[in-house]
């Protein structure tokens, strides 16, 4: 099921009786990604050891000196996974704003072209949607180079059509309606009329939408570092972690159970935040409502 498609499932959240509608799963994505937010956020004012620090003894369990205990090389595995949120939420909002910026401008200037050039680019998103975003990743990425930078630009473009041709949809849906009629009549350009009606109606849609590509671009970069094409070492990233700790995973459980928990809370939350977001912006949806 792609992104666009995810926006029409159903939701489970109930209204709130008597007042304002109120969304479970908005509350618990807030939650599980606040909880990530947190982490990083404390990573850049202390660090329980210095990320190259290989003091500690090799694949140590949990204790009082080490949380969470020690990878192969000593290095104490709760900095690691600090480190690695930072990575995390840097891919996720990096890709999310490149793949908005050239998906709205994109799918704003297909809905406004000629028949010939809408359906042009139209059959060329087609063609790009067809192909997973981690595939069209990892082919960027091996054509540039692997580095953190890539891999977010690589991902948000890969995401970007699926936001153009969501915002072509949307913008073709809007400026069918009566009041774009009546506001060019009245004289407002195009320009006032894209910033006055158009992107507000679209907005909450799409806002949607980005929130569920925030959790594909953390999927696709743990991906990229499992595979090694992306943040390169010194690099904490929670891919990288678990690649690391594939071959010790019998012995020392803890360094792929950590890892692997912070990226499903964090894909999860953000997921909860959409289907929250979507329920509160079409009330229909509301079980009960």
């Amino acid at each position: 099921m792609s992104a666009v498609d995810t926006l029409t499932a159903p939701a489970g959240t109930p209204p709130r009786r008597g007042g304002r509608p109120r969304s479970v799963t908005l509350t618990v994505g807030l939650v599980l990604v606040g909880a990530i937010v947190l982490l990083a956020a404390v990573s850049f004012l202390w660090l329980p050891y210095q990320p190259s620090d290989t003091s500690g003894g090799r694949l140590e369990g949990p204790s009082g000196a080490h949380w969470l205990g020690t990878d192969k090389l000593g290095r104490d595995l709760m900095t690691q996974l600090m480190i690695g949120a930072r990575i995390a939420l840097a891919t996720g909002a990096g890709a999310v704003l490149v793949g908005a910026v050239i998906g709205i401008l994109l799918g704003l200037a297909a809905a406004f072209a000629a028949p010939w050039l809408d359906d042009t680019i139209s059959a060329a998103l087609d063609v790009v949607i067809a192909f997973p975003v981690l595939l069209l990743a990892m082919l960027i990425v091996a054509a540039q180079g692997a580095s953190l930078g890539t891999a977010i630009l690589a991902i948000g473009l890969a995401m970007s059509a699926i936001v153009a041709r969501l915002t072509r949809i949307l913008a073709k849906r809007v400026l069918g309606e009566q009041y774009i009629v009546a506001a060019r009549t009245s004289g407002t350009s195009w320009p006032g009329i894209i910033r006055q009606h158009l992107l507000p109606n679209i907005w909450p849609t799409l806002s949607v939408n980005l929130a569920l590509q925030f959790g594909i671009a953390v999927l696709a970069e743990a991906s990229l570092s499992y595979l090694g094409l992306g943040a390169p070492p010194p690099n904490a990233s929670w891919g990288r972690l678990l690649q690391e700790a594939q071959a010790t995973v019998t012995t020392a459980p803890v360094g792929a159970i950590a890892p692997g928990v912070a990226v499903v809370m964090l894909v999860v939350g953000v997921n909860f935040i959409a289907d929250g977001l979507r329920d509160l912006a079409d009330p229909t949806r509301r079980r009960g409502a």
